[in-house]
């Protein structure tokens, strides 16, 4: 018999959503590899073949982006970040970012999402359709599969304003030479591990150690401290290059907060004025205690509630932006202007 946690407060979660009844007849968007053809198929129809290799080996990768009123919130960082994960994987997607893009614009619009501010949208891509049952790419036909699932998914006001309590799991994030974890890929047995452990402990989340034992990340989110004036960030090695996690990093650093990537102990953490995780569909959530060590005062820190609103106000700024602008900066070739004036 599991114990009882009953003297606990609920756990919740990082991705606690209100509930929409639209998501029940979305339209999703698959790209068929073999074929090319792109189609927009009801929620309760669509389907992959048991020989995909996602089903088979969980061989994919995919990304989790929000839209906002039809854009899609920091474009660039989201499409660079899959497509590096392909060519770490030896993938070859068949289409450019800017053709994925609209793609994507092409599901939206399909459900009169235009006007939504909290759709969040999995875009999924396996390596694709296999003659049988094996790992080795060779035997695989045609082109990855493209799967694009929109929902209106708002964060859940109570689970952020109460806050996250986490536990330290015993499972670590490895090295790049086991598992390279700036693979945004689909094998997550090593999150999911964690994220069973922290529902075990009846936490939000687990905090994972990397194999030296300093604190690295969540199993779903990323990791920040606030110790005094100083915002502190595990480094970026052995953890997802979250996008979230730079943009938080890039938003405080522009407005005079000091903020140090370093290695750091759970000791630090228990000590620290202030906590909080990042992600794409909670932004930024405010951690409460730690391994049932209370995190400050146990609320959310005025650091914490500053950061929320610069990056609330990057966020804006980023999809009050056409699409022909963010097609246009997604397809830009880089800039070295500032290079070549010192060279």
């Amino acid at each position: 018999m599991a114990p009882s946690h009953s003297d606990k407060p609920e756990a919740t979660s990082t991705h606690a959503v209100v509930p929409n009844v639209k998501n029940e007849t979305i339209l999703i968007g698959m790209r068929d590899g073999v074929t090319g053809a792109f189609r927009l198929v009801p929620r309760t129809e669509a389907s992959v073949s048991v020989f995909d290799s996602n089903f088979l080996i969980g061989d994919g990768i995919w990304e989790g982006i929000r839209a906002v009123k039809g854009r899609l919130q920091f474009a660039r960082d989201h499409l660079n970040r899959l497509f590096q994960s392909a060519k770490a994987m030896y993938m070859d997607l068949g289409l450019s970012k800017g053709d994925l893009l609209g793609l994507i614009h092409d599901t939206l619009d399909a459900n009169s999402m235009n006007d939504e501010p909290h759709v969040h949208i999995r875009l999924v891509v396996s390596r694709g359709l296999k003659s049988t049952p094996y790992q080795n790419p060779h035997v695989n036909i045609g082109l990855p599969l493209i799967v694009i699932i929109p929902e209106i998914k708002a964060v859940a006001a109570e689970s952020k304003n109460r806050g996250l309590r986490l536990a330290t799991t015993w499972v670590r994030r490895g090295p790049p030479d086991v598992k390279d974890e700036q693979w945004n890929h689909i094998s997550k047995a090593t999150d999911v591990q964690a994220c069973i452990h922290a529902n075990t402990m009846n936490v939000d989340e687990a905090l994972m150690l990397d194999l030296r034992g300093f604190v690295k990340t969540c199993n779903s989110v990323n990791f920040f401290i606030v110790r005094g004036d100083e915002v502190w960030a595990p480094t970026k090695d052995n953890q997802m290059q979250g996008i979230t996690r730079q943009k938080t990093i890039d938003v405080c650093r522009a407005n005079g907060i000091t903020v140090r990537e370093l290695d750091f102990s759970l000791t630090e953490v228990y000590g620290a004025d202030e906590a909080f995780c990042t992600g794409t569909f909670p932004s930024q959530i405010h951690v409460t205690e730690v391994d049932g060590r209370k995190i400050g005062d146990g609320k959310r820190g005025i650091v914490t509630e500053k950061i929320q609103q610069l990056y609330a106000e990057l966020v804006k700024k980023d999809v009050e932006r056409s699409r022909a602008e963010i097609l246009a900066e997604l397809e830009a070739p880089r800039d070295l202007r500032r290079l070549l004036a010192k060279l």
